[in-house]
């Protein structure tokens, strides 16, 4: 079963001291599988994967054997590492997408917040500094509660806007983006 997972920069798992893992390799567990407990994890989608990353290493695997599924996320006997990529610049910028569609739902004209935004995106081009990334981020941290508040809580249409722009932005990545 195709399924997405992510993992440390690195390339482990964030638990345990399992060793960092390399395309194509495949490795099992034995014992009772336990979601959240014991097993290899991974998720349906990119979207349900991010909320258990760990780092930014996006991993396209094939779980086999013995599989339990959650909603969200499954756990498998067996997984095999098919693909990695870093998708630290991807992610942010999905992210630069995702508030920048907030700040202009909620109407929200304070500068720091919208600059926050550019400051993303021009570090993503290497054309900011992290430094300057962390500033417009401080910066902007009490302009983001008030755009929260206006921007409301994510409805469903928005949620499903979020899904597809990310697997699009994945999809670009592991067809022709840096490895």
């Amino acid at each position: 079963m195709k399924a997405y997972h992510f993992l440390k920069d690195d390339m482990t798992g964030g638990y345990g001291k399992e060793p960092a893992w390399k395309v194509g390799e495949e490795r099992t567990v034995e014992g009772e599988l336990s979601m959240c407990k014991w097993g290899y994890h991974a998720s349906p989608s990119w979207y349900d994967a991010l909320g258990y990353s760990k780092g930014n290493m996006a991993c396209l695997v094939e779980l086999s054997g013995e599989i339990k599924k959650d909603t969200d996320k499954y756990v498998a006997r067996t997984r095999k590492l098919i693909d990695a990529r870093n998708a630290e610049k991807v992610l942010r910028a999905w992210a630069c997408d995702c508030a920048e569609r907030a700040l202009r739902k909620g109407k929200v004209t304070d500068g720091r917040s919208w600059n926050a935004v550019k400051v993303a995106r021009l570090y993503n081009e290497g054309k900011a500094t992290k430094e300057e990334l962390w500033a417009a981020a401080r910066a902007a941290g009490d302009a983001a509660w008030d755009a929260a508040r206006a921007a409301g809580d994510a409805g469903d249409a928005e949620i499903k806007w979020q899904k597809r722009r990310l697997n699009k932005l994945m999809k670009e990545l592991f067809i022709g983006g840096e490895k």
